[in-house]
């Protein structure tokens, strides 16, 4: 009960607040972008609102392939995200896509994309269950975005070097990967409660076509 309680604050002070409905004009515009980046892994740390917090799990960098890990999908069947199935992915990374940043974040994957949605895989993961990732598409009606979820073992979290051991959530972060899976770009944003460069990402998927 305790930690589900410190989960729950946990996203809440993400935001500052929850979303109480998805709906793109509600997304603040003036939310801060953070060009930095931190490594993944034991031993390394993210912030939220200057609080440090380490990350555990195996870490994972350029060039090296992205490491299996079963994650579920909105019909509830587990998803190997180590199968890369001969395409280029932008995997972005979020906390709790009930939160305004993670929110932010979503849409510009969906629609600040500039077309690339046609030939590159948009991947949202998240810790939240899969029915509050199915609802959250559907009241911003994002459709070109495949919703994922590490509720269950967190092994993308493990696997990846990007779980907040603490507060049982995953750290804001971008991936893309090639058409052989070999992870060419990884941005984990320091501070949680600031947005990743969502266009960098993008134009490193965009070399990869």
């Amino acid at each position: 009960m305790t930690r589900t309680l410190v989960c729950v604050f946990a996203a809440l002070a993400l935001a500052g607040c929850a979303s109480k409905g998805t709906n793109t004009g509600a997304v603040q515009a003036d939310l801060p972008v953070d060009k930095g980046t931190v490594a993944t892994g034991a031993g390394s740390s993210v912030k939220m609102k200057g609080n440090p917090l380490p990350l555990s799990g195996r870490a994972i960098a350029v060039g090296e392939k992205l490491p299996d890990a079963m994650v579920t999908g909105a019909d509830l069947k587990p998803v190997n995200l180590g199968d890369g199935n001969g395409k280029v992915r932008i995997i972005s990374v979020v906390p709790s896509v009930d939160t305004k940043t993670c929110e932010k974040q979503t849409h510009e994957l969906s629609e600040d994309n500039g077309g690339l949605d046609k030939q590159v895989e948009m991947i949202t993961v998240s810790m939240d269950l899969p029915f509050a990732q199915s609802r959250f598409a559907k009241e911003a009606k994002i459709a070109n975005v495949t919703f994922l979820s590490d509720y269950k073992a967190r092994e993308f979290g493990e696997n990846h070097g990007l779980l907040i051991e603490p507060l049982g959530l995953l750290a804001r972060a971008v991936i893309v990967t090639d058409r052989d899976n070999v992870v060419r770009y990884i941005q984990v944003v320091p501070e949680v409660t600031a947005l990743p460069d969502m266009q960098a990402a993008m134009k490193a998927a965009k070399g990869l076509l």
